[in-house]
């Protein structure tokens, strides 16, 4: 079992979609004091800054932060509450009142919804599909529906090292070739036990479950 992300991640997660909306009125800004704090690795620095659209820039910034862990997430909540930043992104007043326990409720409805929707596949389905390996095709049908979270969803789901993730990415300009590249490499890394119903597992549980109806095809019988 994945063990549960901290609650810093959590908090970040949780209103990524804000600050993401928030920030990229001025990312650069945002990357450079990030950048003063060394809250990102060297090549984290540069391939957010090769990002031309701020909204890409600022996901990938929130994202190279989470991946780094708690202490790098902890860093960036407490660079979002500076008075810098506060001043040039007036909307950022309510990192103040968040706090780190608040999330706790938020993470028991993420892990309810996925046990809802566990519940919800046929017994008879599981079992038919629990010793079949899975396809390529259903692994690029799977890949195109895993968005900019993808690099996550490698390390906490697929447990696939961050070097690996990084070269797939040096390797493959294309989002949907990344990912079907990972999920590939977690298939050959775990031969047999790389069924389908494994991998829909996977990635139906935490908070990076995907949608049902993007994964359900992994349990579909012929």
């Amino acid at each position: 079992m994945a063990e549960e992300p901290a609650a810093e991640i959590q908090l970040l997660r949780s209103q990524k979609a804000k600050l993401i909306e928030i920030l990229s009125s001025d990312a650069d800004f945002v990357l450079q004091h990030a950048d003063s704090r060394c809250l990102l690795s060297l090549h984290g620095y540069q391939q957010v800054k090769a990002c031309r659209i701020p909204s890409e820039k600022v996901t990938d910034l929130l994202d190279h932060i989470i991946q780094r862990g708690p202490e790098a997430a902890r860093g960036l909540l407490e660079l979002l509450k500076d008075e810098a930043l506060q001043e040039t992104f007036p909307l950022l007043h309510f990192i103040k009142d968040l706090q780190v326990s608040t999330l706790s409720s938020e993470t028991r409805r993420r892990r309810r919804r996925a046990a809802e929707l566990q519940e919800t596949i046929p017994a008879k389905q599981i079992c038919n599909n629990s010793s079949r390996l899975v396809t390529e095709k259903q692994l690029m049908m799977v890949a195109r529906a895993i968005g900019r979270c993808w690099r996550e969803i490698g390390r906490l789901a697929l447990d696939i090292p961050a070097v690996k993730l990084e070269q797939i990415e040096e390797d493959h300009s294309i989002h949907v070739e990344r990912v079907f590249a990972m999920l590939r490499y977690w298939s050959i890394c775990r031969r047999e036990k790389a069924t389908a119903a494994v991998l829909h597992s996977l990635l139906s549980q935490g908070d990076w479950a995907l949608p049902a109806e993007s994964i359900d095809l992994l349990l579909e019988t012929d």
